[in-house]
C-alpha cells in the first residue's frame, strides 16, 4: 500500500485553496441578499422585533426609515450603522 507523505508546503496550499473557496462562497452569499432597502417586516424579522416595537424605534429616532405612497423603507446601511453604534462591549 503506497503512503504519500505530506509537508509544510503541502498544507500551506491547501489552507489557500480553502481560503478562497470560503471568499467565493461569502461573496456569493452576501451579494445575492444585500438589498439597498428593506421593509419592516424584513425589518421585524432581521431585528426578531414586533410590529409594536418596530414603530416604538422609528417614533424614538432610533431607526430611521422613508415612507412613500405608505410604504415604510429602512435603508440596510442606516440598521446596519444603528446595530453597530449601539453595540454593547463589556
Amino acid at each position: 500500500m503506497p503512503k504519500e507523505i505530506i509537508t509544510t508546503d503541502d498544507l500551506r496550499e491547501f489552507k489557500l485553496e480553502m481560503l478562497e473557496e470560503f471568499k467565493k462562497i461569502f461573496k456569493s452569499h452576501t451579494s445575492t441578499k444585500t438589498k439597498k432597502y428593506l421593509k419592516s417586516n424584513e425589518i421585524m424579522e432581521l431585528l426578531q422585533v414586533s410590529p409594536g416595537t418596530l414603530q416604538t424605534l422609528r417614533i424614538n429616532g432610533t431607526l430611521p426609515y422613508t415612507k412613500i405612497g405608505g410604504i415604510i423603507y429602512y435603508d440596510a446601511e442606516e440598521i446596519q450603522k444603528v446595530m453597530e453604534e449601539n453595540k454593547v462591549k463589556h
